[in-house]
């Protein structure tokens, strides 16, 4: 089999021009078909963020070099979420570069292009070791991404294996006042990017007073969101609870993550310490800090929805839980 590095650059090379060809727009309409909450700005922008922050022959060569060689091939399953389109590539990326045998179930909302993905390297290596997941089947590792009651069936059905399990998390952003307009826009994607269903997608959002004036108003992705957003925003007035009306998101006081998707908690601080407090104490509920601020592994505004190799869910290096076990 050739290199992990020249399988995936040319997969990269491959998918540059994702969405010219009829073939392509036709995968684009299967896609949307199969999961109306994915757009087809979303599916271009998932994956322009594979190809430049994950497919890039330099980025690959210096990300693998970190790692030593396995020394025997497991079995591993790869369960996918399918909330964002492709979110379970970066896992497929890892166990096949780490040498393993990657056996994949791809989301019933994310298998059209998923497919297409897996088609692709198929076609650029023939012998690579990536294969159906079969329940039937036992596997030496296993990662999933799911919920609390996805994950405790996990733990059961994947008793014997080493598991590599991730949950809910959310995103939060820290602000001082002194944002640019660009970078105040970034934020507005960083929300309302893949319609806030993603872990990195933002939804706190620390600041000093006077939010309201800063916030950037964004379309809604979709019409499920739009729909979602005048739902909240008919309780809110109800409810005779303040908000501000960002378009693609409602903004409203909290102490807390939201519950509901179409709204963005604002959490107001006197001193930035205060809120680096409150990340520290939640590090485990946060997968994404945005900010311009001096912030340990905050990445910049606008930047929540291009993880890089080395940016791991959950902050556990994949490419190490395959090799250790």
């Amino acid at each position: 089999m050739r290199a992990p590095v020249d399988i995936f650059a040319a997969l990269g090379e491959r998918l540059q021009h994702f969405g010219t060809s009829a073939e392509d727009r036709a995968i684009i309409a299967s896609a949307i078909a199969d999961n109306p909450w994915f757009t087809e700005a979303d599916i271009h922008r998932a994956i322009d963020a594979i190809c430049v922050d994950m497919l890039q022959r330099d980025k690959l060569a210096t990300w693998l070099a970190q790692y030593h060689p396995i020394a025997e091939p497991r079995d591993v399953a790869v369960i996918m979420a399918g909330n964002i389109p492709l979110v379970g590539f970066f896992d497929l990326l890892c166990v096949v570069a780490s040498g393993h045998r990657c056996h994949i179930k791809p989301s019933s909302k994310d298998r059209c292009l998923m497919n297409h993905v897996v088609t692709l390297l198929r076609d650029i290596e023939s012998d690579i070791p990536i294969y159906d997941y079969s329940t039937d089947s036992t596997y030496d590792m296993a990662i999933a991404t799911g919920g609390d009651d996805a994950n405790r069936y996990f733990r059961e059905h994947f008793a014997g294996a080493h598991t590599l399990l991730r949950g809910s998390r959310h995103s939060v952003a820290i602000l001082d006042g002194t944002e640019s307009r660009e970078e105040m826009e970034g934020l507005a994607h960083d929300i309302t990017a893949y319609s806030g269903l993603g872990c990195r997608s933002i939804s706190m959002i620390f600041t000093p007073s006077g939010w309201q004036e800063r916030l950037h108003a964004m379309p809604a992705a979709n019409s499920k969101l739009a729909n979602n957003i005048r739902t909240q925003r008919a309780m809110l007035t109800m409810q005779q609870r303040p908000f501000v009306d960002c378009d693609g998101y409602l903004a409203l006081r909290g102490n807390d993550f939201p519950t509901s998707l179409a709204t963005v908690t604002i959490r107001e601080y006197t001193s930035l310490d205060e809120a680096k407090e409150w990340i520290a104490d939640n590090k485990e509920r946060i997968q994404c800090i945005t900010s311009h601020c001096n912030i340990a592994a905050a990445v910049p505004l606008g930047n929540a929805q291009r993880p890089t190799l080395w940016d791991y869910a959950d902050g556990v290096d994949t490419m190490m839980f395959l090799r250790e076990h």
